[in-house]
């Protein structure tokens, strides 16, 4: 029996996917592997018996990955399981700062006590009108899951549609507008567009990227949209923008002690894949990754080790090893496996971590694996 730990409410409709040989325990120390959305793990040190977590969504910063490779825990996260949610929020973001709704409908609950309502209303809903995006542009930067999904969708609604990637040539089977704009940098885009939309992940290269040198770069009256990470923007400088009107609205799905306060942000509280439809296929995509790397050992959207397809077990035996890349696995292992029956093997690399899968038809004693586990750079040794 295999148990499964939710460090937060987990989709019901993900956790039925799990069969009779799996159980979801009300204690960590039971459990095998951990299902986790928003929850912070910076500061929570795992029993020995985890060697598994999933993040139901696409971001892990939430998550310490490196601290739990080197204690032989695979981290998995499912990019795309949420996209669409993501971009139809981010759809929303754009029409309630291009037209002021938010500005309206709050103009209108302050005022319902007015009995001549409807004719009050024809004379103040000119402070409200806006613009149409029709025949805007709009600049992506980041075109993973979310990004490319918002370019089709906003090409379809009449926008001209600008879009960088670190590796643009990952984009040529992703189908796009033909007459879209790829660009190598964001400052390529920045002086064209009415709208910028941050769809990437947050790290020490993206931190506050945009600042006070990008704000300069773009068009007065600029709407930027931030469904990504509140950091990707530097508070400080948001501010300057919005006051100058170099930036007319910044739309949020991540406020913080500061945007909350400032004049021009609308603010959303974190909503961007919380559908009832995303959180299903975040559950269902994280459950799906944790039994293939228990049952079979692939390690599919690990985001702190290499992925890797085992491809179907060829022995009686199959042998999973985690290792620090800069140790020689096969030389290592030598000694070891010398006089067992190898029928198979498999090994990924990163720059920091190692995967391998070794199918054998000769059985390991618990002495032998414990063995293998005492070489220095290895760090977890799983039997399946």
């Amino acid at each position: 029996m295999r148990r499964i730990f939710c460090l937060n409410p987990i989709s019901k409709v993900g956790l039925l996917t799990l069969s009779p040989n799996y159980e979801v325990t009300d204690t960590i120390e039971q459990s095998d592997a951990i299902l986790v959305r928003s929850a912070q793990m910076h500061e929570m040190k795992l029993p020995e018996k985890v060697f598994a977590v999933a993040r139901a969504g696409a971001g892990v910063n939430n998550i310490p990955l490196d601290a739990y490779a080197k204690s032989g825990v695979v981290v998995f996260n499912t990019p795309g399981a949420n996209a669409n949610a993501v971009k139809e929020l981010t759809l929303a973001g754009m029409f309630l700062s291009a037209r002021d709704i938010f500005g309206g409908m709050t103009w209108l609950r302050n005022n319902q006590a007015d009995p001549e309502i409807s004719k009050t209303v024809e004379k103040e809903k000119g402070k409200f009108g806006g613009t149409e995006i029709s025949g805007k542009t709009i600049g992506i930067i980041g075109l993973g899951a979310i990004g490319v999904m918002l370019a089709k969708a906003c090409h379809a609604l009449g926008l001209k549609v600008y879009g960088t990637k670190r590796n643009l040539e990952s984009l040529k089977h992703e189908d796009l507008p033909k007459d879209m704009i790829l660009v190598k940098t964001k400052e390529e885009l920045l002086p064209h567009c009415d709208f910028i939309s941050l769809n990437l992940p947050l790290s020490s290269e993206t931190k506050h990227m945009m600042n006070e040198e990008a704000f300069k770069k773009m068009k007065d009256g600029v709407i930027l949209l931030n469904f990504a990470r509140d950091q990707l923007v530097n508070d400080e400088d948001l501010k300057q923008a919005l006051l100058s009107k170099k930036v007319r609205a910044y739309v949020t799905d991540f406020p913080n002690p500061a945007t909350v306060h400032m004049p021009g942000v609308i603010a959303i509280p974190h909503l961007g894949a919380s559908t009832e439809e995303a959180e299903d296929n975040c559950a269902v995509m994280a459950i799906d990754q944790i039994k293939a790397y228990i049952e079979q050992g692939h390690l599919i959207n690990s985001v702190n080790y290499p992925n890797l397809d085992a491809g179907e077990q060829k022995g009686k035996y199959r042998m999973t090893i985690l290792f620090e890349s800069r140790l020689d696995l096969c030389e290592s292992l030598h000694p070891y496996l010398a006089k067992k029956i190898v029928v198979g093997s498999i090994e990924r690399k990163n720059e920091s971590y190692g995967y391998a899968v070794i199918d054998l038809n000769s059985e390991m004693s618990d002495e032998l694996i414990h063995s293998i586990e005492k070489i220095e750079g290895i760090l977890k040794v799983r039997m399946i």
